[in-house]
């Protein structure tokens, strides 16, 4: 069984380009976790048909539905055709202010929509200079404790993503990222969680993706702006499969 490969496209791409992305993935056979912006969900999801490829969303509210201007529900993504979501990445963290009690609450409406999320943790740069990265990463996952025991099994994966890697063309070097998993792997065990996978995001390309993947407890990558050219993200998801 290969690695899992998600694709966050983030605030990118147009209708066109993501549905001939999307199909070219699928008619290439592809499996890959997609994450569309919110205008594009329905229509990618259109071009995933017949395909193996999974459908995400980039966030989710932590309301059902009602006076929420620029929120969408669970069920609106649910409904739009999506089984994933994204939750707690780093630029809705430090974007947009969004931290454990608000995390929870997107968590349970998700799940409760019948959504898999995935959940980011991760470090910044000025934290992990201070040695507090893995403090930092211990107060993320527990928000995933306050789950009951049960809808922790129905999430689909952790992503750990280095703040200071995500975007900036610096990645984590493979042992940083063994190292880190190794210990999300053990914090995750202690709670039941011991078979979640554990994905690495941070500048993530087809030249270190190899040396990324074939860490221990590294069971794939959650792919940024490698993400949005076919091939480059075929070279990565070729990389995936071999493993």
């Amino acid at each position: 069984m290969g690695k899992i490969v998600a694709a966050n496209w983030k605030m990118n791409l147009r209708r066109q380009s993501g549905c001939e992305l999307a199909s070219a993935l699928k008619n290439d056979g592809r499996d890959c976790w997609l994450f569309p912006a919110y205008p594009h969900l329905a229509l990618v999801h259109d071009a995933l048909i017949g395909g193996a490829l999974k459908l995400g969303a980039q966030d989710v509210s932590p309301e059902e539905d009602g006076a929420f201007t620029g929120d969408v529900s669970a069920e609106m993504l649910a409904d739009a055709g999506c089984t994933l979501v994204l939750v707690g990445h780093s630029e809705r963290r430090h974007g947009h202010g969004e931290h454990g009690a608000t995390l929870l609450l997107k968590l349970k409406r998700a799940l409760r929509a019948g959504l898999k999320p995935v959940y980011c943790v991760g470090e910044t740069l000025a934290e992990r200079k201070d040695g507090k990265a893995r403090e930092v990463v211990t107060e993320h996952l527990a928000t995933l404790i306050e789950l009951a025991a049960p809808d922790r099994n129905e999430l689909a994966a952790v992503a750990y993503e280095p703040v200071w890697a995500i975007g900036t063309g610096e990645t984590a070097t493979p042992e940083q990222a063994g190292e880190m998993h190794a210990f999300i792997r053990g914090e995750l065990a202690k709670h039941g969680m011991k078979s979640l996978p554990i994905l690495y995001g941070g500048s993530v390309k087809p030249e270190n993706a190899r040396d990324l993947m074939t860490q221990p407890n590294v069971d794939g990558v959650l792919v940024g702006g490698a993400s949005l050219e076919l091939e480059s993200l075929r070279a990565i998801d070729d990389v995936a499969r071999e493993m």
